[in-house]
């Protein structure tokens, strides 16, 4: 049995074109994952505080610090009120600023998108 050469390429079920995902596919795809992430790597995250409040510690005037105006908010802290387990309520944080996030971003697609569609003419019915 000889291998095929350049000029006569093998054949068999890999030559077959393979499908590519719909666009809709790949929406769906990437929108699990992100809010997979959000829900489950946000308990991962880490605790240590954030660049600008260490810095605060560090400098000493993290005591001067007043609670802001948003303070009381459903998801204050990346934490989500009225839930008591920290996994569960940084989870559900997580993934309510996700799709925050993607309905805005996805909003914005629908708006400001090319519409490369020109309408039919009149008489172009073919009627």
């Amino acid at each position: 049995m000889t291998s095929p050469s350049p000029a006569q390429p093998e054949t068999g079920a890999s030559d077959r074109p393979r499908r590519r995902p719909s666009t809709r596919t790949l929406v769906a795809v990437g929108v699990l994952v992100s809010l997979l992430l959000a829900g489950i790597g946000s308990f991962y995250s880490s605790a240590l505080p954030d660049g600008l409040e260490f810095v605060a510690e560090q400098t000493g005037f993290a005591d001067s610090a007043r609670e802001h105006a948003t303070a009381d908010s459903p998801f204050a802290e990346y934490a989500t009120k009225g839930v008591d387990s920290p996994r569960l309520s940084g989870g559900l944080a997580g993934v309510a600023g996700s799709v925050l996030v993607l309905v805005i971003a996805g909003g914005l697609f629908m708006l400001l998108r090319r519409r490369d569609r020109v309408p039919p003419r009149r008489g172009d019915g073919g009627g």
